[in-house]
């Protein structure tokens, strides 16, 4: 369990495709305090620290994984957003996330706002209803609120996010440029509210 506070920004050091893909991610974390058999997410990504040494850890990311998010993109450099799993009495600053990826979604348009930069994201139909105004929802780890919704005549959805400066120096979007893929991640309470009411 997440909450999509970003603590680090790491990076990817070297990717190696086995039965999975090893991907070993640069750190500034205390990794002594990192167990093996750990969960952090990466990017959005719940994955399980398989090894580790000073200042990196790696994970194993399946097939599945690499179909439902975007982590196939990853190359050596990419940067990583990342945080460590909730404990109890921790500050819930952001919202409760996951880990798991619900689509992959794609940044369309970003333009100065002010200090911060608005960001227009592109999703397909069926994750679209459970996006909506003033909501929270996960991108690339971080928790956001949304500003704005447009439906389209598809069915898909466009929304706008401002990302306000401390978060541009904080994550991966100080970096990001239209056309990304970004991991979804839809609000679980949204989730519930959705399945108690089809089967009402």
């Amino acid at each position: 369990m997440f909450t999509g506070i970003i603590t680090d920004i790491g990076s990817v050091r070297a990717l190696e495709k086995r039965g999975d893909l090893r991907a070993r991610i640069g750190t500034r974390y205390d990794t002594r305090s990192i167990e093996i058999g750990a969960s952090i997410a990466c990017s959005g990504v719940c994955l399980t620290v398989v090894d580790k040494g000073d200042d990196w850890f790696d994970v194993d990311i399946s097939a599945e994984t690499l179909t439902c998010s975007s982590l196939g993109d990853w190359v050596v450099g990419s940067p990583v957003n990342l945080e460590r799993a909730l404990k109890v009495g921790d500050e819930l600053g952001g919202h409760i996330v996951t880990g798991h990826v619900d689509v992959v979604g794609r940044i369309e348009t970003i333009l100065p706002d002010g200090d911060s930069r608005r960001f227009t994201f592109s999703i397909p139909a069926h994750i679209a209803p459970y996006i909506v105004e003033k909501g929270s929802v996960c991108l690339n780890g971080v928790s956001l609120t949304v500003n704005e919704v447009e439906d389209l005549a598809d069915g898909s959805a466009t929304f706008g996010i401002n990302i306000i400066p401390h978060t541009q120096e904080n994550t991966s979007f100080g970096s990001a440029k239209g056309g990304d893929a970004v991991n979804v991640e839809i609000d679980v309470l949204a989730r519930y509210v959705a399945r108690l009411n089809a089967r009402a």
